[in-house]
């Protein structure tokens, strides 16, 4: 992995880092791993983790660099941040859509939107849903619309189905 990008995200998870860290690189084909920083003794009394565990892992999914951080359970991941994945084809959305709702939860799924086992929100999206929902025909994009809320895995040809009026 290249040297860090002006810019990384960084997920806080509390002890699952690494683990986490090769769940994602395991799903998405042009992922690396990067280096690893572990605890020392030094401010055990503030991060409370053992000497010797994992601190952070760098890493990198479809050119997107992360860096994954065992912090402790202080904070746990919301549904306003999300990853978003642009799928080319309905195939593409059922892959990361299966592979990513292993052991998720179920009930954190709607409009494409899914939680992983980790508590980390996706969106799985096919990239011709971005020009069926910006027709400036207000009738064809309000019938995609109203599809989509219908749908937990977003379907392709049910959106394109709707912004024809099928």
């Amino acid at each position: 992995m290249p040297s860090l990008n002006k810019l990384s995200l960084n997920l806080w998870f509390n002890k699952e880092a690494e683990e986490a860290t090769n769940f994602y690189t395991s799903i998405f084909k042009n992922s690396s791993v990067g280096k690893k920083a572990y605890y020392g003794e030094e401010g055990h009394e503030v991060h409370g983790m053992p000497a010797g565990s994992v601190m952070v892992v760098e890493f990198a999914l479809e050119g997107q660099q992360f860096v994954a951080l065992n912090g402790g359970p202080h904070f746990k991941f919301s549904e306003a941040i999300s990853i978003i994945i642009n799928c080319e084809s309905a195939d593409e959305v059922d892959y990361y859509w299966e592979k990513l709702t292993a052991g998720g939860d179920p009930k954190a799924q709607q409009c494409g939107w899914l939680k992983d086992k980790f508590g980390l929100s996706w969106q799985v999206v096919p990239v011709a849903m971005n020009k069926l929902m910006s027709d400036p025909d207000k009738k064809k994009s309000g019938r995609v619309m109203t599809a989509m809320l219908q749908m937990k895995k977003l379907d392709i040809q049910k959106l394109q189905d709707a912004y024809d009026g099928k």
